[in-house]
């Protein structure tokens, strides 16, 4: 018996060991090849590069609304590239908005290798792009983040001053939503990521629309209730319905007029999107 307990005890070390070490992995699930482009669902569109802090070069593109109401950074979930969102950019367009969607380092055509510092600095490029490149003011940029998307847009919110915020379908942190998918696993000994939307969000002072489905079967509901919990006012909660990776497709006008009426409250009056 005590043998049996030894061996399984190793077994287990030997588990935890290599879970800590191949983290990346379980983490990104970057794809190289870019499949479509805006080009296939009929909107013009810029390839764009623009170079990060620690001298990566990040890939991306830029899609002009004809009638600008605002610009919304897109900061994708951690699978696939800016390919695969084809569907997202032509809501935001048909909102009027015009989008900057980028891929994370190592993701489509940008160089390196995915990390959490490394994903701050590309989103933060993204917007220095924005800002410096095509002179847009901050007061007429929306920050959006899906997934794991919603951590990287928080932290562009807490360090610049956007018109608004918008989270969906995301987590409070890796650590905690770790722990419910292995509660087996000493996930939050042994993460050697953070993403802590949850210690950021009320700390963030631009208006936050937090979007989420009960149907979300990767990311419970629970995370999207408590990170509209903790965060300041302004703040808004849209519930949607259906899967982690469809729901906003499924939920149709009321994900569509859910940001509508955010993105009324948060642009200037002269800017809103058409009804």
């Amino acid at each position: 018996m005590i043998n049996i307990g030894i061996i399984l005890s190793l077994s287990y070390l030997i588990i935890v060991a290599v879970t800590y070490f191949i983290q990346n992995s379980m983490l990104y699930f970057p794809e190289k090849e870019i499949q479509h482009t805006p080009k296939n669902i009929n909107l013009e569109y810029s390839e764009i590069y623009f170079e990060t802090e620690d001298g990566i070069t990040i890939s991306g593109w830029y899609v002009p609304a004809e009638n600008e109401r605002g610009v919304l950074l897109f900061c994708h979930g951690n699978a696939g590239n800016i390919s695969h969102r084809l569907d997202s950019i032509k809501i935001f367009h048909n909102l009027s908005l015009s989008v900057l969607i980028f891929d994370y380092r190592g993701y489509g055509k940008s160089n390196g290798k995915p990390s959490e510092r490394g994903t701050y600095l590309d989103a933060e490029a993204a917007w220095n792009y924005l800002v410096n490149v095509k002179q847009k003011p901050p007061e007429e940029i929306i920050l959006f983040g899906r997934s794991l998307g919603g951590a990287v847009a928080a932290e562009i919110a807490l360090m610049k001053n956007p018109a608004g915020l918008i989270i969906e379908s995301s987590f409070t942190s890796v650590p905690e939503l770790g722990s419910k998918l292995y509660p087996w696993l000493p996930v939050k000994l042994i993460s050697k990521f953070s993403y802590s939307t949850i210690h950021r969000v009320g700390f963030i002072k631009c208006p936050k629309l937090i979007i989420h489905s009960p149907d979300d079967e990767m990311i419970p509901f629970e995370h999207g209730r408590s990170l509209f919990k903790n965060a300041s006012e302004p703040k808004e909660f849209l519930q949607i319905k259906g899967g982690h990776n469809e729901g906003f497709l499924i939920s149709n006008r009321i994900y569509s007029d859910g940001l509508k009426n955010f993105l009324e409250r948060c642009l200037h009056p002269q800017k809103r999107p058409p009804s």
